[in-house]
């Protein structure tokens, strides 16, 4: 299963895979075409960032210009969180905000942490529903829309927590704030 999903990354395919927190709409994070689609089948104008996994601290720190030691809490709890970070570096352009700034989580999830780590990028991850539809907590209350709209489907039907990720952003001055608690 993570060598299938593995190979349709590769062929710059858009997933639909289980995260720590919701399912979640995914493909390669470093190619523009591949975030555009993912932005067409949300119906989500590009000016809104999407959120990006990594697998390690190690990998974090190839794609963000710094990491803040405020982020540090963050990283290390076991509550799944989005940290948004000032810089993204080495990312697709238009998956960041428009300051320049990217939400990446490490996500605790053994199937993400694998196939992040056999892919060797980072993913997206935004959650399976049309912008502005409520977020699915289960599977079998995804969208048909998103359903038949992706091109290919991981098929572990395995509970996750059914909540979004908590949001903190650290500003340019290492300031926190929380934008979804």
């Amino acid at each position: 299963m993570i060598k299938t999903t593995v190979d349709a990354l590769l062929q710059k395919k858009i997933i639909l895979y289980p995260t720590d927190t919701v399912w979640g709409i995914g493909g390669d994070a470093t190619d523009s075409k591949v975030v555009q689609k993912v932005y067409r089948m949300k119906k989500r104008e590009d000016h809104k960032a999407l959120i990006v996994l990594v697998a390690s601290k190690e990998m974090l720190e190839s794609y963000v210009e710094s990491i803040p030691k405020q982020a540090d809490s963050f990283l290390e709890s076991d509550r799944p969180t989005t940290v948004i970070y000032p810089k993204g570096v080495g990312l697709a352009h238009n998956l960041m905000g428009e300051d320049s700034s990217i939400g990446i989580r490490i996500p605790k999830h053994p199937f993400c942490q694998e196939l992040i780590k056999q892919f060797d990028k980072p993913i997206i991850s935004t959650s399976a529903n049309v912008s502005g539809k409520p977020t699915p907590l289960s599977f079998e209350s995804i969208d048909t829309e998103i359903l038949d709209g992706v091109d290919y489907i991981v098929p572990l039907k395995e509970k996750n927590s059914n909540q979004p990720s908590r949001v903190v952003k650290i500003d340019s001055k290492g300031e926190i704030h929380i934008l979804r608690p």
